[in-house]
């Protein structure tokens, strides 16, 4: 898609090219810069642009466009702003993914910018600015409704007792006080969030001065609050059931559609089976879901079919009086994983780096020659650095080797020492950041029978169970440990074959050769790590295709014993090499071989010289952390939401929530979860991989922990800005909110810590437990 000066909008010159939001209000059908300081307020009778850009752990953007539409803004505005959000896009390479954001139906993606919630007020800029600041205005009582579990749809209602019902959370908003109101039927996380809500209003319309009551539906005059409340609506009488006719709040289910965009008109196209083939890349499509709509756009269409498309849905959606659909525009390419997940199946996404980065580097040509800096709008270098563990190494470690059902506790001076065909139980207790912690994992060798597995995971189940959930648990499969298990144990040897029962049995059922390792056969070790607080040798195939110029390697056979540097390696590598060789052959001299200097012996152990890479094995790098709402029910198909832009406080006691992190996953349930739901952590973390909703051919391999309502480990609460009051708390999210709104957090805190210190005795030990006494105590003052 070519790009020239007068398809930008000046008003978007430099946009994007920094972390962070920015706001455009149509005015006469241009775009108007919106004040940082006024981020947040709309008004009903305008339309917005508002561009979020997000800073990627790669070092490129990524963007996301949304367009909102006041529900008295007129349709011209309306249609600008669909419009200029195209050439928004265009200026930014191409690649964003747009969504028309209408007032009262916001995504929840839009409504996490703007936390606890938007509240539009009247007014606007085609009535002449004729509006009121909000501390000016003489306070008028108004009664809202409010929706959601994770962000908060807040939509004004007449003030009147027809508009209350049992399902729902209202606020009535008075001159003196503050009363939300909980239905009989709502659920305590969306009476949690409500209460976020009653916080906003309080500070922003009271100056955080006023009262603040909590109702209970059903509660008559005997409570004092609840009669205030009532005698508002002039005195209480039963409220009538809700009728079919009010809102759910749930999206209807619609036969899909698929139309074509051509030459302005909508073509529709039929279809046995929605597959990825009907799309063609020089075409504009829209696909129609009932509450979603999809503009798909091909990456060789121009800026005008990309208008036209954009019209062509604004007008599809008026003249169908459907306000209430969301519409997503995407590029090819940058498809979201729910446009996705419409289709029979998706092939993998091709590599567009080039030509995306291609047309941003045109913009950039565009924007420099104009006197701008463009330097945030290029793909800057991605930050590599050794990653960290979050995790003290000077704890204490005990290491199991899984025999059939049972396990068996292995000598200190052996628990470093792993093979591949047996799955081990480890359990590490440390002192964290606050408190002592534990960690409980398990270890899968890459030839390891399934039926230890198994029992590795049950009998490391009942640990977890036997600390009171209170220890994080960790599966890992060999290959794939994350940073933490290695500096646990750090100087590692992994040796082929195995010792247990059920390995033993595995390969004489199946008749094949005992390849176990042996101090006086032929070995070799692949070197590898960061340090001497974290370095592995590997035993593999002892050939020289096994060899890597970028490794050290030990080879021994008998009395004879050699170190191979490859010429990629550096200092830190030989440097491991001669620690790994003390524990594995420390008895014996070595002979060093430099890559291509090697003696006619140490090929001849090898089996002869051939071909080798000179490709370091790649590490897979933590990705920017997604967090995700989890349910399990019944028939076992877990469902699951993403919360966007995630904090501390979207971890509500009585949910379970993935934090996703690519190479490895955490399953974090609250305090409040049922203690069933709670032993499906690990199964709830295998069918988020299984399911793959993300689309990202997850490996059934990848690492999971499972991690409690106050005792989460620093390599997990580092991915948030963490208040470690918060998770002490006790009681439901609606009771712990409404007692720091009111006041009374302090008591919640003392049941907590007299609760926890009690826990602790059972885990730890009366002298960790003093430590943590002492260490919870100086974070309270």
């Amino acid at each position: 898609m070519s790009i020239s000066m007068k398809n930008l909008d000046p008003a978007f010159r430099g946009a994007g090219q920094k972390d962070g939001l920015e706001i455009w209000r149509i005015e006469n059908f241009k775009p108007v810069p919106v004040p940082t300081s006024s981020h947040g307020k709309f008004y009903m009778g305008d339309s917005y642009i508002i561009l979020k850009t997000t800073a990627l752990k790669n070092g490129s953007f990524r963007h996301d466009i949304h367009y909102w539409l006041g529900k008295d803004t007129s349709q011209d505005e309306a249609g600008t702003a669909a419009i200029l959000t195209v050439e928004l896009d265009a200026a930014l390479g191409g690649r964003a993914v747009q969504y028309r954001e209408s007032q009262g139906n916001e995504t929840e993606k839009l409504l996490s910018y703007f936390r606890p919630c938007i509240m539009p007020q009247p007014g606007g800029v085609a009535s002449g600015f004729n509006h009121v600041e909000v501390n000016e205005q003489e306070h008028v009582t108004r009664l809202y409704v409010c929706r959601g579990k994770h962000v908060v749809h807040v939509k004004e209602v007449p003030f009147a007792r027809s508009s209350l019902n049992h399902d729902d959370i209202f606020i009535l908003d008075t001159k003196s006080k503050i009363f939300q109101f909980n239905g009989s039927n709502s659920c305590i996380q969306e009476r949690g969030k409500a209460l976020e809500v009653v916080q906003y209003i309080k500070d922003t319309f009271h100056e955080g001065k006023c009262e603040v009551a909590a109702v209970e539906d059903g509660k008559l005059m005997a409570d004092a609050e609840a009669g205030e409340f009532w005698a508002l609506f002039g005195g209480f009488a039963p409220l009538p059931r809700k009728t079919a006719s009010e809102e759910t709040g749930e999206e209807t289910e619609a036969a899909v559609k698929l139309l074509c965009f051509n030459q302005g008109q909508l073509e529709p196209i039929g279809f046995e089976s929605l597959t990825h083939d009907l799309l063609e890349t020089n075409k504009c499509y829209l696909l129609d879901c009932g509450a979603q709509m999809y503009v798909w756009m091909g990456r060789t269409t121009s800026l005008q079919q990309r208008k036209g498309a954009s019209e062509a849905a604004e007008k599809l959606l008026t003249g169908d009086s459907r306000t209430k659909s969301h519409v997503m525009k995407m590029i090819e390419g940058y498809e979201t994983v729910t446009f996705k997940s419409k289709f029979n199946e998706w092939p993998p996404t091709p590599d567009l780096k080039l030509s995306s980065e291609d047309g941003r580097g045109k913009v950039a040509a565009l924007l420099k020659s104009q006197g701008l800096d463009v330097k945030g709008l290029m793909k800057s270098a991605p930050v590599t650095e050794e990653p960290e563990s979050y995790i003290d190494c000077t704890g204490h470690l005990q290491v199991w080797r899984v025999n059939g059902n049972a396990k068996t506790l292995l000598a200190s001076s052996e628990q470093s020492k792993f093979y591949t065909g047996d799955c081990y139980i480890f359990q590490y207790t440390y002192t964290g950041e606050d408190k002592e912690e534990c960690l409980i994992g398990t270890w899968f060798g890459n030839k390891s029978v399934e039926e230890e597995r198994v029992s590795a995971i049950s009998l490391a189940s009942k640990m977890v169970q036997a600390a009171k959930f209170q220890a994080t648990m960790a599966r890992l499969y060999e290959g794939k440990e994350p940073i933490q298990f290695f500096v646990i144990f750090q100087s590692l040897q992994v040796f082929k074959g195995g010792l247990s029962s059920g390995y033993k049995k595995f390969i004489a059922e199946n008749g094949l050769d005992d390849d176990s390792y042996s101090e006086a056969g032929l070995a070799l070790f692949r070197i590898q790590g960061s340090g001497p607080e974290n370095m592995q040798a590997i035993q593999v195939d002892a050939v020289s295709s096994s060899l890597n110029s970028s490794y050290c390697y030990i080879l021994h056979d008998g009395n004879s014993v050699f170190t191979w540097i490859g010429n990629l390696t550096t200092s830190l590598d030989q440097e491991l090499i001669e620690r790994q060789l003390d524990a594995i052959k420390s008895d014996l001299p070595s002979r060093s071989q430099k890559e291509g200097r090697e003696t006619d012996k140490f090929w001849e152990l090898l089996g002869g010289k051939v071909k080798y890479s000179n490709k370091k094995i790649e590490t897979e790098q933590e990705s920017d952390p997604r967090l995700f709402s989890c349910i399990l029910p019944k028939d076992g198909n877990l469902r699951v939401k993403e919360i966007y832009h995630f904090t501390q406080d979207d971890l509500i006691a009585e949910d379970v929530f993935v934090l996703y992190c690519h190479s490895y996953i955490f399953v974090w349930f609250g305090q409040e979860v049922d203690a069933k739901v709670k032993t499906q952590a690990m199964d709830i973390g295998e069918k988020f991989l299984v399911r793959d909703f993300l689309r990202e051919n997850l490996s059934r391999e990848t690492t999971i922990f499972t991690v409690s309502e106050g005792s989460e480990p620093q390599f997990f609460t580092r991915f948030f800005t963490w208040d470690s009051a918060k998770s002490l708390m006790h009681g439901s999210s609606y009771q712990r909110k409404l007692a720091i709104l009111k006041g009374g957090a302090t008591k919640l805190l003392d049941v907590s810590l007299n609760l926890i210190i009690l826990q602790s005795v059972e885990i730890l030990g009366s002298m960790a437990c003093k430590r943590y006494f002492h260490s919870v105590i100086s974070l309270l003052c």
